[in-house]
């Protein structure tokens, strides 16, 4: 297929990957929030706990986003998956993200081991993001006049 047929597929990527990481930004902040008036016994607002768990949501549902976005895009520039290193970084991302999400859904006070596998796994995100973000920014050159 023609590249500019799919210019409108990378700016949703563009788009996405910049939402992923304003969300994974703001998670940072809600998440240090709650885990400090958690640590100083202080009462939580009713509205940061929701809107941290919205925000995971939407941040895997945007990485997903971006897995199938990057899967169709090169399948069809190339015909075949694996020509950089940004698919390995991006299906690193889908995993922790994924596996964050499911550590965070098995936090209760009986599972102590919860949440601080979710704020590793959390670190580790970080980390995936900027090497997917990195990777992609070299592959984005190959298209740029």
């Amino acid at each position: 297929m023609d590249l500019p047929s799919f210019l409108w597929l990378w700016r949703i990527a563009a788009w996405s990957m910049g939402l992923t990481l304003t969300g994974y930004g703001l998670l940072a902040v809600t998440g240090s929030v709650l885990f400090y008036t958690r640590s100083k016994g202080q009462e939580q607002s009713a509205w940061l706990r929701p809107l941290h768990i919205a925000l995971g949501a939407t941040m895997v549902t945007l990485v997903l986003g971006l897995l199938a976005i990057g899967i169709v895009g090169t399948l069809g520039e190339y015909g075949t998956l694996g020509h950089s290193v940004h698919l390995v970084f991006g299906l690193a991302v889908v995993s922790v993200a994924l596996a964050s999400a499911w550590s965070a859904s098995r936090i209760a006070p009986e599972r102590p081991w919860a949440r601080s596998l979710h704020l590793s796994l959390n670190g580790v995100l970080g980390l995936t993001l900027t090497a997917v973000g990195l990777s992609g920014w070299q592959v984005v050159q190959k298209y740029l006049p």
